[in-house]
């Protein structure tokens, strides 16, 4: 089998639509259906059927489209392999962090280390991240933990709590700490539910006996901000992030009884070639954090 036929196999198994799945492999869409007839035709067997207007994949597709991917995977590792005869002139770590606040002056100081290689940091949710891990699109997370899975190995680094927003003119900002229950009737917005800072922030108002009903959920930290920056709601966000932000604009409330708080780390596959670019990179967020025996899960 030729490995452009098996390419253009994979992409539509993932589209389901031979128009989408040609456009994406930049190919003609009798092209690709020329190429996959002669892949059927090698292996014997249909790969995909109809069903109404539908593209689904057989059974027989199913099983290919597995061993594929374990095929590629390898080929990548083999790739990441030779690379790896080069040294750290050059290379590649695909991240994927919870929020790039967590990760923007060791990315940058990094850099500075090692310019020749490349660092792909995308802010996605903890479980975007996991499945980018399993997917083999992500070198590695930085995320709240633990994360699950067999096939996924943990590093615990630092402690995040999180701490409440108020613009510089509320009534709340010369306050140092505010216990959470003070805060049930008061204008909040927050990240949606999927977010596991917003997790934390549910299990806490739980634990006392409400639930935030927020005015307002934004998918990105700047936004929240904004929206106190303009007086219309309060926000709880993470300590790290909060403390970049402008003091002349807003004030930085430690929440008590209790604190969310959650442990940040890194996540990697334990089962895949981890390349010394990756590596050298983990053991400088390592020694950057320095991680106290309290915060060990």
């Amino acid at each position: 089998m030729e490995l452009r036929y098996l390419e253009y196999f994979m992409t539509m198994c993932q589209e389901l639509h031979f128009t989408r799945a040609s456009e994406k492999l930049g190919i003609s869409q009798p092209t690709l259906s020329q190429q996959i007839r002669a892949l059927e035709q090698e292996t014997d067997t249909l790969l995909f059927d109809r069903v109404g207007k539908k593209v689904v994949v057989t059974e027989a597709g199913k099983i290919l489209y597995r061993h594929c991917v374990r095929m590629f995977d390898e080929l990548g590792q083999a790739q990441s392999a030779i690379r790896e005869l080069k040294g750290l002139q050059r290379g590649e770590i695909r991240i994927g962090c919870s929020g790039n606040h967590m990760l923007i002056n060791s990315v940058i100081s990094f850099h500075q280390l090692y310019p020749g290689i490349q660092i792909s940091v995308a802010e996605l949710s903890t479980e975007e991240t996991r499945q980018g891990l399993l997917d083999n699109r992500l070198d590695l997370g930085v995320v709240f933990l633990p994360v699950e899975g067999e096939q996924l190995e943990s590093i615990p680094l630092y402690t995040e709590k999180l701490s409440l927003a108020v613009p510089y003119h509320h009534p709340l900002a010369e306050a140092t700490e505010i216990e959470l229950d003070r805060l049930k009737q008061m204008p909040m917005a927050l990240l949606p539910p999927k977010f596991l800072v917003r997790q934390l922030v549910d299990r806490a108002t739980k634990s006392k006996g409400f639930r935030f009903q927020p005015v307002l959920e934004m998918t990105t930290l700047d936004s929240l901000m904004e929206l106190v920056f303009r007086n219309i709601a309060l926000t709880i966000l993470p300590d790290t992030y909060l403390t970049g932000t402008d003091p002349k604009r807003t004030r930085r409330i430690t929440i008590v009884d209790p604190t969310p708080q959650r442990v940040v780390g890194i996540v990697y596959r334990n089962d895949m070639f981890i390349s010394s670019a990756t590596k050298v990179f983990i053991e400088y967020l390592k020694q950057t954090f320095r991680i106290p025996e309290e915060v060990r899960l």
